[in-house]
């Protein structure tokens, strides 16, 4: 881990998507925190010692889902899916996919494996599963506050956690979609092992890009000053869960996701930055959601 002195910084961007407003001062006290995002070796680690299961790995309850088809009723999570070529980038069920089986285990469904890909981080994690983690190694899910912070590696105001520059130099300098979304990707393609990109200021390792991270704070649609009442918090529609479940579930927590992922670009999705947020479901894990732990200094 690395010790992070705490201070005030600016909290937020104006440029880009509403909820990333106001830009605002925001303080945090000194903490610790993971200088990779856990990885499929490490949750491999906690899975042998506590024989945990994970929300994807489970049975699924039939009174849960009234109406649903048995068939679908099996364990599973959603997997991104390239499509053939151009698409409505309005409809994000073009490229996800429910797929029996996928798990962190399987990432890809029950004929993939992480065998090779221990150095990889883990996926496929909904909050539960990350939340249980961390309470085993003992230590916490970062705020969001924390970990906008902490990506920002010591630069105020910057728009990445290099800088201002997309792509300084022509280099990509996190994990992200490199080129036409979502059919023609010139990068990696999918996660990469921990460390494969530079480290921010603070000698933290994909703290944008690679995966999506949890945080402990419920979402609200813009950001809510420490002295303001908290507004619409844990209930804002989840954009990356399946439709049924969007009108199923609607009173299920959503919580801040930070950090974007190796689907960001810029023709889509602009969010490989430290001002960057998502709402996720609690219960929703992702082909492209994962975790790193903090604790107190």
């Amino acid at each position: 881990m690395v010790q992070l002195p705490g201070g005030e910084f600016r909290m937020g961007s104006d440029e880009f998507y509403p909820d990333e407003r106001p830009v605002h001062d925001r303080e945090v006290a000194g903490f610790w925190i993971d200088r990779f995002e856990v990885t499929n070796e490490d949750y491999a680690a906690f899975v042998d010692e506590t024989a945990y299961v994970t929300v994807a790995e489970r049975e699924l309850d039939p009174a849960t889902f009234p109406g649903a088809d048995q068939a679908d009723l099996v364990p599973g999570s959603m997997v991104f899916t390239p499509t053939s070529g151009p698409t409505d980038l309005s409809d994000w069920r073009n490229w996800w996919r429910w797929q029996p089986g996928a798990c962190w285990r399987c990432p890809f469904g029950p004929d993939s494996g992480i065998d090779d890909r221990m150095r990889h981080p883990v996926v496929h994690i909904a909050y539960e599963d990350a939340t249980a983690y961390a309470t085993w190694a003992g230590l916490r899910l970062p705020t969001e506050a924390e970990h906008e912070y902490a990506a920002r590696g010591g630069l105020v105001g910057a728009r990445f956690a290099w800088g201002d520059e997309t792509y300084p130099d022509g280099v990509a300098l996190a994990n992200s979609w490199l080129g036409r979304f979502p059919y023609d990707n010139q990068g990696v393609g999918g996660t990469a092992p921990v460390g494969a990109y530079p480290p921010n200021g603070y000698g933290l390792y994909d703290m944008i890009g690679n995966v999506w991270e949890w945080t402990t704070d419920f979402y609200t649609p813009r950001h809510v000053r420490l002295t303001e009442k908290p507004v619409d918090a844990g209930k804002r529609t989840n954009l990356l869960a399946r439709a049924s479940a969007q009108e199923a579930f609607p009173d299920i927590p959503r919580r801040v996701l930070k950090g974007g992922s190796h689907l960001c670009s810029p023709d889509y999705c602009l969010r490989f930055r430290p001002a960057a947020r998502s709402p996720q479901a609690e219960d929703t894990g992702m082909s492209h959601i994962g975790f790193r732990c903090a604790r107190d200094a």
